[in-house]
C-alpha cells in the first residue's frame, strides 16, 4: 500500500495482525441464558480504558518502540474535545485586545489582511500542537469539502458530524500528513455513512464517485485505507453524544 498511518500496523508479507484488544463484551452479546444445570455464563472482561468513551490501552503493558503500535502516538494521551478545532478564538490570535472595566469586559479585534490572520492563526495552531503536520487553515478546508460532499450526495448533518470525529481524533493523534490527507477525509465520510445511514449499494457506489472525484484519489486507494483508517480509530465507529452533538449544532445552523 502507498498510502499508510504513522503506528497502524497491518498483516502484510504474511504477517498476521490481531485487533482483539479493540474489542469488547456488550449487552446484546452477553445477555445471561440459565437453563437450571449450572451457573449462568461470565461474560469476558472488557478492556479496560484510560480515557470516558476511547477505547485506548491500559497504560500498564509491556513496553514497545515508539510509533510501531496503536496508541503511542503524542495526540492519543489528549481526550478529544469536539470544540477544540472549531474553537472561535482561534482567528484572534494576537490581534485581540481584552479591556476589562469595573462592571464588564469586552473584546476588541483591530483589523488585518485575512492572509496575516491566517498565517498567525497557523503558528498558534502550531506552537500548541506542535505533533499535528497540517496547519489549522488546511484541517478546516477539508472538512468544508467533507460537508459540501454530504451535501452533494444528502447526508444527514448526524453523518457529517461522525465524519468530523473520526477526522478530528486522527488529526489530533498526529497520524496525518500532506500525502494522505484527501485518503483520510474521504475513508472518514464513508466510514461514517456506512455505520450511520442504511444505504443501498447503489448509493455506496455513488458515494465513492463522487469522493473520488472531489479528493482526486483513485478508489482503489480509497477502498483500501478505508481499512487503515479504522484500525487508526481502534474499531470505535459507535460515538458517544457528547463527542457528536457539538458538530451537529454548528453545521445545523450553517445548513
Amino acid at each position: 500500500m502507498v498510502f499508510e498511518l504513522e503506528g497502524v500496523e497491518l498483516g502484510a508479507d504474511g504477517k498476521v495482525v490481531s485487533y482483539a484488544k479493540f474489542l469488547y463484551p456488550t449487552n446484546a452479546l452477553v445477555a445471561l441464558k440459565t437453563d437450571g444445570h449450572g451457573p449462568p455464563p461470565q461474560p469476558r472482561p472488557s478492556v479496560s480504558r484510560a480515557l470516558p468513551g476511547s477505547r485506548h490501552k491500559p497504560a500498564a503493558t509491556k513496553s514497545a518502540p515508539a510509533g510501531t503500535e496503536l496508541g503511542s502516538d503524542v495526540g492519543d494521551a489528549l481526550e478529544y474535545n469536539p470544540n477544540l478545532l472549531d474553537d472561535p478564538q482561534w482567528p484572534c490570535g494576537k490581534h485581540k485586545r481584552v479591556l476589562i472595566f469595573a462592571s464588564y469586559m469586552t473584546t476588541v479585534i483591530e483589523y488585518v489582511k485575512p492572509s496575516d490572520l491566517k498565517k498567525d492563526m497557523n503558528e498558534t495552531f502550531r506552537e500548541k500542537f506542535p505533533h499535528v503536520r497540517l496547519t489549522l487553515s488546511k484541517i478546516r478546508s477539508l472538512k468544508r469539502e467533507m460537508r459540501n460532499l454530504s451535501e452533494e450526495c444528502s447526508l444527514e448533518p448526524v453523518t457529517v458530524s461522525m465524519a468530523y470525529v473520526y477526522f478530528e481524533k486522527l488529526v489530533l493523534q498526529g497520524k496525518l500528513n500532506k500525502q494522505n490527507r484527501k485518503l483520510c477525509a474521504g475513508a472518514c465520510v464513508l466510514l461514517a455513512a456506512k455505520i450511520s445511514s442504511d444505504l443501498r449499494k447503489t448509493e455506496v457506489k455513488q458515494l465513492i464517485e463522487k469522493l473520488e472525484e472531489r479528493f482526486r484519489f483513485n478508489r482503489r486507494d480509497l477502498i483500501g485505507f478505508e481499512f487503515t483508517v479504522l484500525v487508526a480509530l481502534e474499531l470505535a465507529l459507535y460515538l458517544p453524544e457528547t463527542q457528536v452533538l457539538p458538530h451537529y449544532r454548528r453545521l445545523t445552523q450553517q445548513f
